[in-house]
This record gives structure tokens, C-alpha cells and sequence, in this order.
């Protein structure tokens, strides 16, 4: 048996409606959403559509419009002790002391400015990735919220840590 064409049958062409304004016209009312990023940003930022995943095997950072409001605070207390960090590093710099870390070790002999800056924007980065992944897992096992607090915990103790230093090394002067 032979395939028969739509053209042979006499059924009339449905690729094109027939009220159509004209070829390739766009019958939308409203403006296309994907060119106005900023107010989508926005918007999307107040008015959040997925609190939770569609899916449950959904894994990706894509999958959640809405996070915890903690994550926001967490985020905010990491970056704060990360200033904070770097302002007493370069205190205790100026006081004899140097710096342990050796990735930071020569950025810390230039300029304080670039010093701050880059520490404070490597950690922000950071801290930005594991606020967005805050409901998956790491590894597949440790739930990245942990190491979000473990993250902020650190700090915490490396502040505490720098400020007896500082004590201690104003008592001596």
C-alpha cells in the first residue's frame, strides 16, 4: 500500500491558520518575558513560583525559585566574619604577625585593598554557590546546609582566634 499526501486526500492545509494576520506576524499581546531580565529578576525575587522541587529526583540548582530565609542569614554572618577576618589579618600583618594561608600569602604583602577584595569576593562566591545548593548533597551524602554552617562556624572560631592574638600581641607592645 502507498502513502497518500494530505494534497491527494483534498484535506485543506492546517500549517497556517487561516486568520492569520500574515506570514511569521506575532499574535501576542503582552511583551516577550525573556527580554526584560532586570524586571524578571525582580519580580521573580518577591513573587517566587517553586518553593519546593518539582520533581523528586531533582537534583539541579535550576529546580527552586525560593530559598530558606536562614540560608540569607547564614550567608550574610559568613561574609561579615570574612571582613572582619581580613581586617584583623591585616592588623596582625602590621603588628609582626604573617599570613598562614599560602594562596593568600602573596596577596597579602601588596596592597591591602587587593587583599580585602580578593578574600572578600572569593568567600562571597563561595558562600553565593552553597546558599543556591543549600538543599542538595554533597558527595551524595552530606547535605550542603551542613557545610554551609560548618563554613560559618569556622570563621567564628578563626575571628575568636585572631582576636586573642591581637590581645596578646598588644599586651607584649
Amino acid at each position: 500500500m502507498k502513502p497518500v499526501s494530505i494534497e491527494q486526500v483534498g484535506a485543506p492545509d492546517m500549517s497556517h491558520a487561516m486568520d492569520a494576520p500574515g506570514e511569521g506576524a506575532d499574535r501576542r499581546s503582552t511583551p516577550d518575558r525573556r527580554k526584560r531580565t532586570l524586571y524578571s529578576l525582580i519580580y521573580g525575587s518577591f513573587n517566587p513560583r517553586r518553593r519546593e522541587a518539582r520533581r523528586t529526583d531533582a537534583r539541579s540548582l535550576r529546580d527552586l525559585d525560593w530559598h530558606q530565609p536562614q540560608w540569607l542569614a547564614v550567608a550574610m554572618l559568613i561574609t561579615v566574619l570574612s571582613c572582619v577576618d581580613a581586617a584583623l589579618t591585616l592588623t596582625l600583618i602590621e603588628h609582626g604577625a604573617y599570613e598562614v594561608n599560602p594562596f593568600m600569602a602573596p596577596i597579602v604583602g601588596g596592597s591591602a585593598l587587593v587583599f580585602t577584595l580578593v578574600k572578600v569576593g572569593l568567600t562571597a562566591g563561595g558562600v553565593v554557590l552553597l546558599t543556591l545548593a543549600a538543599r542538595m548533597r554533597a558527595f551524595g551524602k552530606i547535605p550542603v546546609s551542613f557545610l554551609l554552617y560548618g563554613v560559618l562556624l569556622g570563621y567564628g572560631v578563626l575571628v575568636v582566634y585572631e582576636l586573642r592574638l591581637l590581645e596578646e600581641t598588644l599586651l607584649t607592645y
